[in-house]
C-alpha cells in the first residue's frame, strides 16, 4: 500500500489536473459517507482533504496547492454573489434594522468575550483583542452550501443570509481599528488609529464601488437577451474580472460580489436567471473549495498543550458569544423563537476571513519591526485560529444543518 501511494507521489501528483481529480473523488466519497451518518456532505469534503493533505497522505504538493486556491476564489465568488442575490430591497425595509443590530450584538459580544478570556490565561492585551476581532468573522461558504442542498427559504434563511454578508464587513472594521491599536503596542512604525480606520472604510467602499458597476455591466449587456448560454458567459466573466480587480487591489471579493449580487436582484427580478444558471456548475466547486480547505489543515497544531488550551477557550467562548448574541439581540426584538433558537448555531463556520486577517498581522511591517517575543506570540496567535478553523469547520456545518433542518420542520 505505501509503495503504490510513493509511486503515485512520484508519477502523478505533481501534475494539477491529477490534484483536482483526487480532490473531488475523494471529496464525493467521505462526501458521502458524511450523508449517509445524517452529517452535512461539507465535513465529508473537509475530511477527505485532512486526510490526502498536508496531514495526511501527503498526495497534494504545495505548487498545486497554490494554484487549487484559484478555484477556492472562483467558488467563493459565486458564494457572495447569491448572498447578495438574497439582498432584495423589499427583505431590507423589512429586515434591515433587525439585522444590522443582531450582527453588531454577536460579533461585539463574541469579541469582548474572546478578547477578556484570552486576557484572563495569561495572555498580551494585544494579542488578545487581535484573535478577539478575528472570533467574530463567520464564514458564508457552508451555510450557502447547506441552505442550497436543503432548499430552504423563509425569514430564518432571510436573517442568515444578512447576518452573514454583513458580519464580513463589520469584521474587517473591527479588526482594523483593534489592529491599529494593539500595532501601537508593539511595534515602532508610524501606525495611527484614524488612518486605519480610515483605510478599512475606503476598502469597504471601494470594494462596493467595483462590484456595484460590474453588477451594472452585467445587468445592462444581458437585459434583453435571451441564450442563457450568452449570459453565463459574460456574466462569469465580469465577476472574474471584478474578483481578480479586488485581488489585486487587496480590497473585499466578498464584498464586492455581494455587491454585484444585491445590483442584480434590485434592478430586475429578471436577473434572478443569472444566478440560477449557475447552479449546475457549484457542485464539483464546492466539493474542490471545501477539500482544499481541509487539505490545508496541519494537524501539528494539537500537539502543544498551551495552543490546546487557548484553542479550546476561544472555541468555546466564541460559540458563547455568536449564539447569545443572536439570543439575546433576537429575544430583544421579538422575533420567533426558532431565530433566536436556532440562529446562532448557524454562524459557527470559520475559514476564509479568519484566516485572511491572520495572514495580514504575519506580512505587517509592524510586526517586522517588533521583538521576538511579540513574534513567538503571534506564532502562536496562528496556531489558535488554525486550531478554531479545522474544529469550526468539522462542527460548524452540523450544527448549521441541524438549527436549518429545526426551522423547516417548525415552518411545515
Amino acid at each position: 500500500m505505501l509503495q503504490a501511494l510513493e509511486i503515485i507521489k512520484q508519477y502523478f501528483a505533481h501534475h494539477i489536473i491529477f490534484s483536482t481529480g483526487l480532490l473531488l473523488i475523494t471529496g464525493y466519497i467521505f462526501g458521502s459517507l458524511a450523508e449517509k451518518i445524517k452529517l452535512p456532505t461539507i465535513t465529508g469534503y473537509i475530511l477527505a482533504g485532512v486526510i490526502i493533505g498536508s496531514s495526511g497522505l501527503k498526495m497534494i504538493n504545495a505548487e498545486n496547492m497554490e494554484i487549487l486556491y484559484i478555484l477556492s476564489e472562483i467558488t467563493l465568488s459565486f458564494i457572495a454573489v447569491i448572498i447578495g442575490g438574497e439582498f432584495s430591497f423589499s427583505k431590507l425595509k423589512i429586515y434591515g434594522n433587525k439585522i444590522l443590530f443582531m450582527t453588531l450584538a454577536q460579533m461585539l459580544l463574541t469579541f469582548f468575550l474572546v478578547s477578556f478570556g484570552l486576557l484572563f490565561i495569561g495572555f498580551s492585551a494585544y494579542i488578545a483583542f487581535i484573535l478577539g476581532a478575528i472570533s467574530a468573522a463567520t464564514a458564508p461558504a457552508a451555510t450557502v452550501v447547506i441552505v442550497e442542498k436543503l432548499k430552504a427559504r423563509g425569514k430564518f434563511v432571510d436573517y442568515l443570509y444578512g447576518i452573514v454578508a454583513l458580519d464580513d464587513a463589520g469584521t474587517i472594521i473591527l479588526f482594523s481599528i483593534t489592529f491599529a491599536i494593539s500595532a501601537s503596542l508593539f511595534g515602532e512604525a508610524d501606525f495611527h488609529l484614524s488612518n486605519s480606520i480610515l483605510h478599512a472604510f475606503k476598502e469597504i467602499f471601494i470594494s462596493i464601488l467595483i462590484g456595484g458597476i460590474g453588477g451594472l455591466i452585467i445587468h445592462f449587456i444581458t437585459i434583453k437577451k435571451n441564450n442563457l448560454n450568452e449570459i453565463k458567459i459574460i456574466s462569469l466573466g465580469i465577476i472574474f474580472i471584478v474578483t481578480s480587480i479586488n485581488v489585486s487591489l487587496h480590497l473585499s471579493p466578498l464584498i464586492a460580489n455581494m455587491t454585484l449580487g444585491m445590483i442584480l436582484i434590485n434592478l430586475s427580478k429578471k436577473n434572478a436567471r443569472i444566478l440560477f444558471s449557475f447552479q449546475p456548475m457549484t457542485p464539483p466547486l464546492y466539493a474542490i473549495f471545501f477539500a482544499i480547505a481541509g487539505a490545508e489543515l496541519k494537524l501539528s497544531i494539537f500537539k502543544e498543550t498551551t495552543i490546546l488550551l487557548a484553542g479550546a477557550i476561544f472555541i468555546i467562548l466564541r460559540f458563547l458569544g455568536k449564539y447569545f448574541g443572536i439570543y439575546l439581540s433576537a429575544t430583544t426584538l421579538k422575533l420567533n423563537k426558532n431565530i433566536s433558537k436556532y440562529l446562532g448555531l448557524s454562524l459557527l463556520p470559520q475559514a476564509g476571513v479568519a484566516i485572511g486577517l491572520v495572514l495580514f498581522v504575519q506580512g505587517s511591517p509592524v510586526l517586522a519591526e517588533a521583538s521576538s517575543f511579540v513574534q513567538e506570540q503571534v506564532v502562536d496567535m496562528t496556531n489558535i485560529i488554525l486550531m478554531s478553523v479545522f474544529i469550526n469547520e468539522l462542527i460548524g456545518p452540523p450544527l448549521a444543518r441541524m438549527a436549518i433542518l429545526k426551522n423547516l420542520r417548525r415552518r411545515k
